[in-house]
């Protein structure tokens, strides 16, 4: 009998969820992402300290550059050891300024590309705000493709699908935290709330034949990974990937197109506002998930400057 990683990688590609270049080396996942608390890891890495110093270097003083140096230059060495593709991520900071972030966004791919990487290899990790969503589309026109992050309510999935998006990852874990909190229990893998959105927005992206890619994403346990087995993606950190590795038992295909799913509707400004303000999960798990990634991304700063 094969692992369940092995299995899993029949019908849905896999991403690592992290930095560490032997864990993904090990794994042999797809494709990977980062963020800044995955790149505040990296950076604690023997084997990025000269990334880091080459980073300050180039970036002449400017914190938010040499920031963005590292995380290029840490996309660039997991793509020497993976086929596909590197999600890197637009300062959290900006995640309220389409003008803004078009801009970082644009100077990623510059980076990138002036590492003699394509930008056909990387996507641009963007949260999905009103904001971030109408970069999105804007630099999808252009060519730069997207990964709409901290992504928790329906609204999102809806909008992000009319921007024509190229991929969404969907919070499974951080859904699951927010209602085990609140609602003082726990839930089996099949009830899980993170399950069941990504299992939505799933079934109404085929069901209305949008191309974005759905990738499930923040797992706490592999009961959630093994309940989405068949999701187009599935970003899993090296501690999950091994569990499923380690694992010989039989995993079966859960997500599948054409099972029915609500009717088609683009939403206005107003629409998406009002979808979010009525998810009190998703408003709340989004604002603090620009928080966190605003956190790490100025303890990498911090970082940064004490080594200039």
């Amino acid at each position: 009998m094969t692992s369940k990683l092995e299995q899993l990688k029949q019908f849905t590609t896999v991403v690592a969820d992290t930095g560490d270049l032997d864990a993904i080396s090990r794994l042999k996942p797809v494709d990977a992402t980062t963020n800044p608390s995955l790149l505040l890891k990296a950076a604690a890495l023997p084997g990025y300290s000269s990334l880091l110093q080459k980073s300050i270097q180039s970036a002449r003083g400017d914190l938010g550059l040499a920031s963005d140096h590292f995380g290029v230059a840490v996309g660039s060495e997991i793509l020497k050891v993976i086929p596909g593709r590197i999600s890197t991520e637009v300062d959290a900071r900006l995640s309220f300024d389409t003008q803004a972030t078009l801009r970082r966004a644009e100077r990623l791919i510059g980076l990138y590309e002036a590492a003699g990487i394509g930008r056909e290899r990387v996507l641009i990790k963007i949260a999905s705000t009103w904001e971030g969503i109408q970069a999105a589309e804007q630099l999808e026109k252009a060519g730069i493709q997207c990964n709409l992050t901290l992504l928790f309510a329906f609204a999102q999935a809806q909008a992000c699908a009319d921007a024509g998006v190229f991929l969404i990852s969907p919070f499974v874990g951080r859904i699951y935290d927010w209602y085990k909190k609140v609602e003082g229990r726990d839930y089996t893998a099949e009830e899980d709330p993170g399950v069941q959105s990504v299992t939505r927005i799933y079934n109404y992206y085929k069901a209305h034949s949008y191309q974005t890619v759905v990738m499930g994403a923040s797992f706490r346990n592999i009961g959630q990974i093994e309940q989405l087995a068949g999701c187009d993606r599935l970003t899993i950190s090296p501690e999950l990937l091994q569990q499923l590795a380690d694992d010989q038992q039989p995993l079966s295909r859960k997500l599948n197109p054409g099972h029915t799913a609500e009717g088609k509707q683009t939403l206005t400004e107003a629409q998406f506002r009002w979808g979010m303000n009525e998810d009190a999960m998703a408003t709340e798990k989004l604002a603090e998930g620009i928080r966190l990634f605003t956190r790490d991304q100025e303890k990498l700063e911090k970082l940064l400057a004490s080594l200039a």
